[in-house]
């Protein structure tokens, strides 16, 4: 299997912006419930994972609790990539009562969707180990929190596609209905862009002949069948890397890893997250 990428973060400007968006939305005029709490109050805090996961997240989760507590202390038992079995505390926390009961919903709610993330992602990639596939990522995440799901995936051993329409270009039907062929597009593609990767989608054997010729850098099988695709790999004959794409789940990505393709991207890793179940326990100091 070839090695995931770096798990480096987003820039830490991206990651206070996602929390400050976070903690705005849920604070509004103040926490109504937490002077409930004596003013200067302390506390500790274990926080368990209630599932077998895999974590990510954690620069989230921190920087919920020290944008309203700049001083708490976060002792983490476990870092992003790193496999949890239920039951494990994984982390804990000390500091100003009232601010560790404020963050608590936002920072959780980072480190539960980030981590269900990797989790799925790494289950899909143990799908297909024993072959040279990578599993791709997509577009299709939550508005707002594309690079925050796009290193949890790293976190999972995934790999990113393109982060956005800006970076590489993927040309589709719509695509070439406007050019009017694929050909068209990717002269019209090459003269405007011409040091960005080019991708064609393909929906057929003769589009990949199309795509072939027109000298893409990267072929994606549109919900091409396994035996499709065995004939793809073997038109392409290694010339351009080949990606497949649609209705891919954990029950037929084996399959679709052994046809000899070289990507498979799998909307599933950012959109069909189930949240890992997670729990923060505070007592008063």
């Amino acid at each position: 299997m070839t090695q995931a990428p770096s798990f480096a973060l987003p820039d830490a400007a991206q990651i206070t912006q996602d929390v400050e968006r976070a903690i705005a939305e849920d604070l509004g005029t103040g926490d109504a419930t937490a002077g409930l709490l004596p003013a200067d109050g302390r506390a500790h805090a274990e926080l368990t994972c209630r599932d077998n996961a895999v974590i990510a997240g954690t620069a989230w989760f921190d920087a919920c609790f020290r944008l309203l507590d700049p001083a708490v202390q976060i002792d983490w038992r476990v870092g992003d990539g790193d496999r949890t079995e239920a039951g494990m505390v994984i982390c804990r926390l000390s500091g100003h009562a009232r601010s560790l009961v404020t963050a608590e919903r936002p920072a959780l709610n980072f480190l539960q969707l980030l981590s269900a993330t990797a989790t799925l992602t790494a289950a899909y990639v143990a799908a297909v180990a024993g072959t040279n596939v990578r599993v791709l990522d997509t577009r299709k995440t939550i508005p707002g929190l594309r690079l925050a799901q796009k290193y949890a995936v790293r976190c999972g051993g995934g790999h990113n596609q393109r982060m956005g329409l800006y970076d590489a270009i993927l040309i589709k039907e719509n695509h070439i209905i406007a050019a009017g062929s694929i050909a068209a597009a990717v002269q019209a593609a090459r003269q405007q862009q011409p040091d960005l990767l080019l991708e064609v989608e393909v929906e057929n054997l003769d589009e990949l002949a199309q795509a072939l010729g027109a000298g893409a850098d990267r072929i994606m099988l549109d919900n091409f069948e396994p035996a499709q695709m065995i004939e793809a790999v073997r038109r392409s004959a290694g010339r351009v890397p080949l990606e497949a794409s649609g209705n891919v789940d954990l029950h037929t990505i084996g399959e679709v890893a052994r046809t000899g393709v070289d990507f498979i991207s799998v909307g599933a890793l950012t959109k069909h997250v189930h949240a890992v179940d997670l729990s923060l326990r505070l007592q008063l100091d």
